[in-house]
């Protein structure tokens, strides 16, 4: 049960009359040769790496050794608890989960690279955002990672998934179009409204570079995952509303491998430009040398 593209995706759930992530889960056991109860429970272990890396970040145990990044999701759950929230509570869950995810890789702690370690903290920040609000089972969760990882396959196949390779567009970019699709599928929607919601967008990340101060996946990536979940969250209620991209999801992917050809190497994870040489980031990257082993 193969598939290159989104298009290719979608006809195969109406053709089987089966979900995506459905889709997904047959075709890891036909790749891999693994029994189904076996591929679910690889993934349901993965679910639990995610659980336990949000539960760290948001206990503020995600400071790391740089000083560039910590507590900050700490801060966002207790400005939630307030109620006083301008983005509204549901979306701040979510910033704050995708923010602690990625404060725990920062300090090398153990996360699932969905699909990079600098985009790990879209995908648990949507789904541990919505599961009390939805009450969703185990195996719903589970689901939710099979149709984020249907997409991720469709778009690392047509483009890339890497800073280095296409920019900040093919790490947050790509993790917040998962999410998305998944979000829309959880809530309900259809194959053609999850990619509806996956183009949205990946069309609002498109031209994204990767800009990392010091080198380090800290600065800005732990705040781009607050805002590519944010995205995924709005974007995905957009397709659930109707809303359809006038540029269908597989054209919008390859626009995004294109657009990552082009740019320039000193904004692909280089820290050579962007963020990483203003003054600011200069300075902290010769203080972070200096603390380094001599």
């Amino acid at each position: 049960m193969s598939f290159q593209s989104v298009k290719e995706l979608i006809e195969i759930t109406k053709s089987a009359g089966i979900p995506l992530y459905e889709v997904m889960i047959q075709r890891e056991m036909e790749h891999s040769g693994k029994g189904r109860e076996e591929i679910l429970g690889q993934m349901a272990s993965y679910l639990e790496v995610m659980e336990e890396a949000v539960k760290k970040g948001l206990e503020g145990k995600g400071n790391s050794r740089s000083g560039l990044s910590g507590g900050d999701a700490k801060k966002v759950q207790d400005y939630v608890e307030k109620g006083k929230t301008l983005s509204g509570d549901e979306i701040l869950e979510a910033v704050s989960k995708a923010m602690a995810t990625n404060e725990v890789n920062a300090c090398m702690g153990i996360i699932v690279a969905t699909p990079t370690a600098g985009s790990c903290g879209v995908i648990p920040g949507a789904l541990f955002s919505v599961r009390e609000r939805w009450q969703l089972s185990r195996d719903k969760m589970v689901h939710f990672l099979f149709t984020a990882g249907a997409f991720g396959q469709v778009i690392a196949n047509r483009a890339f998934i890497s800073g280095a390779a296409g920019g900040c567009q093919a790490e947050v970019g790509s993790a917040a179009a998962m999410a998305a699709a998944a979000l829309v599928e959880m809530a309900g929607g259809s194959p053609e409204q999850s990619a509806e919601g996956a183009a949205i967008t990946l069309k609002n990340m498109l031209g994204l570079v990767c800009d990392p101060v010091a080198g380090l996946v800290e600065v800005p990536c732990v705040k781009r995952n607050a805002m590519g979940v944010s995205l995924a969250l709005v974007s995905a209620d957009l397709a659930l509303a109707g809303v359809k991209s006038r540029i269908p999801c597989d054209e919008v992917i390859d626009t995004m491998y294109r657009i990552g050809r082009t740019m320039p190497s000193t904004l692909k994870e280089t820290a050579l430009g962007g963020l990483a040489v203003t003054p600011t980031a200069k300075k902290w990257a010769e203080q972070i040398k200096g603390d380094g082993p001599g």
